[in-house]
């Protein structure tokens, strides 16, 4: 646009006297000329609107890689906040604003809150709960129930995220049930160590913890090998699920974000984090 603009400043100049007369009636000219194109780049300003999202730390790595190029190509910035998946859940159920909420099954009370548009409902990934030790260190086998329970049991100490009862993370939701299918919750629990503040990459890491679970998208940190996922029959894969809410300043915005989060350029930053898109 602007080197359409200069053109036709160019040349209505060459076409001016170099006098008062002309300088008045080039400048008349030119605003006439200009002005609808002025006129069609206010609504796109217009659109461009900032949008907020919560979402639990599984969609931590896969946005951070997706929101340079959702960004550019819908217009909208993107604010988002990490929480626990069950801190996040309790936010969309109390009706608190923002604009996307992403939330982890079950969520009937979600949309029995009447704070999301059910029609917006959009999966956009699964993630798994995966295995970690500290970098060379021995690999444990993890291929059957019988030896992730044999690997658990001969482990010294181990590190989960705290699911809180259902209110902290959602991955250690899911691995206090794999915990109960195996039959080794009371003997696993004597030998978790947690430390405030502290990720359990980290207590992995620096040699605090023999072995440490969470979503596979968590596990970025150098000094720890991830093994792989949990079997799916002792741990399914946890979905992301985002909706627009009934509370968002600009649900046509947040629409067209939602869209790019299960688009296919999206579905690479998935797999790019240990995930899988979709469903």
């Amino acid at each position: 646009m602007k080197r359409l603009l200069l053109s036709a400043a160019i040349a209505l100049l060459r076409n001016s006297r170099k006098t008062e007369r002309g300088a008045k009636r080039f400048l008349t000219r030119f605003v006439v000329r200009a002005a609808p194109f002025a006129l069609l780049a206010q609504p796109y300003a217009a659109r461009a609107q900032e949008i907020t999202l919560i979402a639990p730390g599984g969609m931590r790595c896969a946005f951070d890689r997706i929101k340079p190029d959702l960004e550019r190509k819908t217009g909208h910035t993107v604010k988002m906040t990490i929480g626990s998946g069950g801190t996040t859940h309790q936010q969309v159920v109390r009706g608190e604003a923002f604009d996307i909420p992403i939330v982890q099954p079950p969520y009937d009370d979600v949309l029995a809150s009447g704070n999301v548009v059910a029609a917006s409902e959009t999966p956009l990934a699964t993630v798994a709960v995966a295995v970690a030790v500290r970098k060379g260190t021995p690999r444990p086998d993890i291929s059957t129930p019988d030896a992730v329970k044999r690997a658990l049991l001969a482990a010294k100490s181990i590190t989960y995220t705290d699911g809180r009862g259902g209110l902290g993370g959602t991955a250690g939701v899911s691995f206090d049930e794999t915990l109960r299918k195996l039959g080794i919750f009371d003997q696993i629990q004597a030998k978790t160590k947690r430390v405030p503040g502290v990720s359990v990459e980290q207590l992995l890491a620096r040699g605090d913890v023999d072995i440490a679970t969470t979503f596979a998208s968590e596990m970025s940190d150098p000094g720890v090998d991830v093994i792989g996922p949990l079997p799916r029959e002792i741990s399914t894969p946890t979905a992301l699920v985002g909706f627009v809410s009934s509370h968002a300043k600009a649900p046509e915005a947040a629409q067209a974000v939602l869209k790019y989060l299960a688009s296919p350029e999206a579905a690479a930053a998935y797999k790019a984090c240990r995930m899988q898109p979709g469903r």
